[in-house]
């Protein structure tokens, strides 16, 4: 039978506080932060009785909005992140919130995560972009990811993780529907070029089915939205968060991703060489040694997840101000980075 827990902040209890904290808050309240499309986030801070300073924790539960949940509870991403930190998170070194709880619903739709507050801390920007510094801060967790995870069946072998073939049939057969609506949506914003790379994808997507490699985990999701910087008042440099997408394919996926949707086209083409470099190097360190030479190319098709990812998520999420300029800033990124350096050419190569 499923624990009972709180779907929505407003549902918790004194009783639960007791279960989760050992004590229970004379009084507390809860805010929402972050930018999340299919989870919202909360602040929760927390008065206990012969206290003065209040005590913060996070808490993540599912989208409010239903189109967003629905899409959500869809692709298995509730679940993909409850078991990631009831299961995963504490053997990786990747710098993640340490969690209090981590329930799920039978049917995937509503879940509960309560976190410890990694406030003070500075917000990843998607649109607004980052500094060089905080781009080898977020590549040097990557490693920290993909290393202790680079083909070990102990953790690939996860019964969770592994693919679901209907969900990945439901994609396919909503890509070309996403498609349209991204074109109708964004055609005359979007450069040309870009948009008939998009068209293409959608083409190549719906026409042929991809094995799905079994290297190392991969984020999924890895740009700016989802880290926080200076954690702590600056104690930490980066951590991590929303693991939702988490999956099991090449950890190149990731840095592809995130040097295109994440950082913008300027500080990717100026800065390119020396993260992968920076990449290759904490692998090596890490005991996975790689050259930027041996992973260039699976680099490259890295950057059409995010175009596939800015194309699918735009049509399928609640629709947002701050959404539009975030998908189109993925989807530039990623374009930009494909376009340069022939991404489709390879994927079409097989």
């Amino acid at each position: 039978m499923m624990r009972a827990f709180p779907a929505h902040p407003d549902d918790i209890t004194d009783d639960w506080w007791a279960e989760r904290l050992g004590r229970v808050p004379e009084k507390w309240r809860w805010e929402p932060i972050g930018t999340g499309q299919v989870g919202d986030s909360v602040r929760f801070t927390l008065q206990f009785a012969g206290e003065t300073a209040p005590v913060t924790l996070a808490g993540k539960f599912a989208a409010a909005d239903p189109t967003s949940r629905g899409t959500a509870a869809m692709l298995g991403l509730y679940v993909k992140e409850v078991r990631f930190y009831r299961d995963l998170a504490s053997q990786l070194p990747i710098r993640t919130p340490r969690t209090l709880c981590a329930e799920i619903a039978d049917d995937g739709a509503s879940f509960c995560l309560l976190f410890e507050d990694l406030g003070p801390a500075r917000g990843g920007n998607q649109i607004a972009g980052c500094s060089v510094e905080d781009a080898r801060a977020v590549v040097t967790q990557a490693a920290a990811l993909h290393a202790p995870s680079w083909r070990n069946e102990s953790i690939l072998a996860l019964d969770w993780l592994q693919p679901d073939p209907a969900a990945a049939a439901k994609v396919k057969a909503l890509y070309p529907q996403a498609q349209a609506i991204f074109r109708e949506r964004y055609q005359g914003i979007l450069e040309p070029e870009f948009m008939t790379l998009c068209d293409e994808l959608a083409e190549i997507t719906a026409a042929t089915d991809r094995k799905q490699e079994r290297i190392s985990l991969v984020h999924g999701d890895f740009r700016l939205d989802n880290v926080l910087f200076d954690i702590k008042a600056g104690a930490e440099a980066v951590a991590v968060l929303d693991w939702q997408t988490l999956t099991i394919g090449n950890g190149l996926t990731d840095i592809g991703y995130f040097l295109g949707c994440g950082i913008g086209d300027a500080l990717r083409r100026q800065h390119e060489c020396e993260l992968l470099d920076l990449y290759c190097a904490a692998m090596t360190a890490r005991g996975v040694p790689l050259t930027r030479e041996a992973i260039w190319e699976d680099y490259v098709l890295g950057a059409l997840h995010g175009v596939s990812t800015a194309v699918f998520s735009s049509a399928f999420v609640v629709r947002t101000e701050r959404g539009d300029a975030n998908f189109l800033s993925m989807a530039r990124g990623a374009c930009a980075l494909a376009h340069q350096y022939g991404s489709l050419d390879l994927l079409k190569k097989g």
